[in-house]
């Protein structure tokens, strides 16, 4: 029996367009009467997941910042903070790549030095609460949970080379246009290891969707795993379903197949 689903959001739960579908708010209560809990596991800042799913904020958990934290209504129930030395290590060497931008994302609010126009617009996508900064390095009264690399020619090939190597953070590509550094203990599969125990679910009872690098660990902690028609080849190969693509609502479908028969 199926008690915990779990889902990432861009290429996965929402469309190309950004939307998802009216039927969710149907397929959610649903998922309510059978006591299911729906877990929204993104990149994403929880202050922008938070406004995406309004009308049941307060009664979701929501693993953001790629596992950095998760809130359970508006309970903080874990998080992992990035220390100093590791923030001033990678704000330099993303800024010694020249096609590159950073996002320093604390759990106040996201921070940002460059202000082109193009970055800006990908950065109101994503996050909800932002800041202009003169100088990331000077940021201070927040915890950082991650640093967001951003390179609009895409960062698997010009800012992941820079960074392989690195082994005292968690670095992972998460979007065609995006890289994080996190925690070495922070990732989407942390994180759902942690509420699994917390709510005495297995990984037998847990169904879990992703498309992309980031979504790696958290797919591997749910035996009913389903990468998206869209999904990036290294994410195909370690699930074992496939669900429709992201702008067919393949997790609405999959869901309703899965859980109601439909």
């Amino acid at each position: 029996m199926i008690k915990l689903i779990v889902t990432d959001m861009d290429g996965t739960f929402l469309d190309d367009k950004k939307r998802f579908s009216d039927e969710f708010w149907y397929i959610y209560e649903e998922l309510k009467k059978k006591n299911i809990k729906f877990v929204v596991a993104s990149g994403r800042q929880y202050f922008n997941l938070k406004k995406i799913f309004k009308k049941i904020e307060n009664e979701l958990t929501f693993i953001a910042e790629n596992g950095s934290i998760v809130i359970d209504g508006k309970k903080e129930i874990y998080s992992r903070i990035l220390e100093r030395e590791l923030v001033l290590k990678y704000l330099e060497i993303g800024r010694k790549i020249p096609t590159c931008n950073l996002v320093l994302c604390g759990k106040k609010s996201a921070y940002i030095e460059n202000v082109d126009n193009e970055f800006l617009e990908e950065v109101k996508k994503y996050y909800e609460k932002i800041e202009i900064v003169k100088d990331l390095t000077e940021v201070e009264n927040d915890e950082i949970i991650k640093i967001a690399f951003c390179d609009l020619g895409g960062t698997e090939k010009n800012v992941y080379p820079y960074l392989k190597n690195e082994k005292d953070s968690q670095i992972v590509v998460s979007g065609e246009i995006w890289l994080d550094v996190s925690h070495l203990e922070s990732n989407k599969g942390i994180a759902l290891e942690n509420l699994q125990k917390k709510l005495n679910i297995t990984e037998n009872e847990t169904m879990a969707f992703g498309d992309y690098l980031n979504d790696y660990e958290m797919l591997k902690k749910a035996k009913y795993s389903y990468a998206m028609e869209n999904a990036h080849h290294e994410i195909k190969k370690i699930c074992k379903n496939i669900a429709k693509n992201n702008n067919e609502s393949g997790v609405i479908v999959a869901i309703k197949e899965r859980i109601f028969n439909r």
